[in-house]
Parts: C-alpha cells; structure tokens; sequence
C-alpha cells in the first residue's frame, strides 16, 4: 500500500468525460488516441505508474476545456495490447487529488501538480457504512435498472463489500459527468451512498416512477 510519500508531485492527467475511479476500485480503459498513448509509454517508465483520471469541463478538445478541481490517480495494473497497437488497461484507484495547477511542457498530453493532502485518508484501509440498508438499495437498484432496461449479476452484488459495491455502482451507472464528479468529492462511504441513492431517486421521479426513499 502507498504511504502519502510515495506519492509524485507532478502526474500526467486524463481528462475522460463520464469516467469515474475511485480509491481502491478499478478501472479498464481502451487507449487509442496517440497522445495517451503516448502518455501510458510514459508513465511505464516511471516507479509509481500513476495516471490522475479526471472529468473536463467546458468544451472538450478546444481551447475552452477546463479541468475539474479533483480528480483520482490510477496506477496500472493490468496491460495487453492489441495487433494494432490499442492498449487495453487497468487502473486501480489510489487516491483523489486537488490540482493546484498545470505544469508547462512538451509533452502532448496535460501534466498536473498535485496536492494529495486534502484526501490522505485514501490510502488507508477499506471504508465501511455502517447504517447501509443494503436489501432497500437493491430494491430500488431493481427498479432503476428496470426503467433503462439494464442487467447486471445481482448474486455478485449481493456478496460484494459495503465499499465494493457503493463505488462500483458509482463508477458503473450511467450519470452525467457532473454526477460523477459529485459522487467522486462526497467526503465518505457514507455521503457517498447517501448521493448515490438520491440520483436514482432522482432518475426514477424524472421516469414517472414515484418518489422512493432509503
């Protein structure tokens, strides 16, 4: 496990609208555009093999983009590539980062100076939620996924870790960019899950579903 001195100051950054990690949770990407992967030839080579994923603002690929405040750093850990020279990775979240600003360079992707501080608790042990009402978020995750005719393997749900689940439907469930940037600064587990529910809540009153409540 990383100690908060493990951690660089200065991380290349992917900005990916709608993607989300999370600490200790993974996260497979496909790499195909040349600057990223150019950027993952990059961070190969260095100790920690972190990535900060992070959610653009504005309008993406202009001068107009911007980057979120907060982001996650990933660090890879699952690598193929393909005949044609795609990479398929994965990245494990180790910890949530505050920007404090852009760093100058050649390089064709973003580099970021980091402050990891604010988020030191990412790298401790799991997070638990102690008041999780675990069958009424399954009730209500039926009927959100019967609204967007949505399947999933509701055996392996039921088994996962209060924090395995929580940040896996985080990470999984298809809300705006804004929602996931939510649900990425929600300070805990707890607040977490609390902004989890109410987006599906949200999501099933906007489909005519009736008001439900944890």
């Amino acid at each position: 496990m990383m100690k908060l001195s493990d951690l660089p100051d200065t991380i290349p950054v992917f900005p990916l609208p709608g993607a989300l990690l999370l600490p200790r949770a993974r996260l497979p990407i496909h790499i195909f555009e040349p600057r990223y992967l150019a950027m993952f030839d990059d961070c190969f080579k260095t100790q920690t093999r972190l990535i900060g994923m992070i959610q653009p603002r504005g309008v993406p690929g202009t001068d107009e983009e911007r980057l979120s405040a907060i982001g996650c750093a990933g660090r890879i850990t699952g690598f193929s590539e393909t005949d044609d020279g795609r990479y398929m990775v994965t990245l494990t979240g180790v910890s949530r980062f505050r920007i404090r600003g852009e760093v100058e360079g050649f390089t064709p992707y973003r580099r970021c100076d980091i402050d990891w501080r604010p988020f030191d608790r990412d790298l401790g042990s799991d997070e638990s939620d102690p008041n999780f009402n675990r069958p009424a978020l399954m009730n209500l995750l039926a009927r959100y996924f019967q609204m967007r005719g949505l399947g999933t393997d509701w055996s392996g749900l039921k088994e996962a870790e209060d924090e395995l689940m929580i940040n896996s439907l985080s990470m999984l469930l298809p809300f705006t960019p804004e929602d996931k940037q939510a649900l990425l600064e929600a300070p805990s587990l707890v607040t977490r899950r609390e902004t989890l529910v109410t987006l599906i809540e949200f999501a099933l009153r906007g489909n005519g579903a009736g008001e439900v409540r944890q």
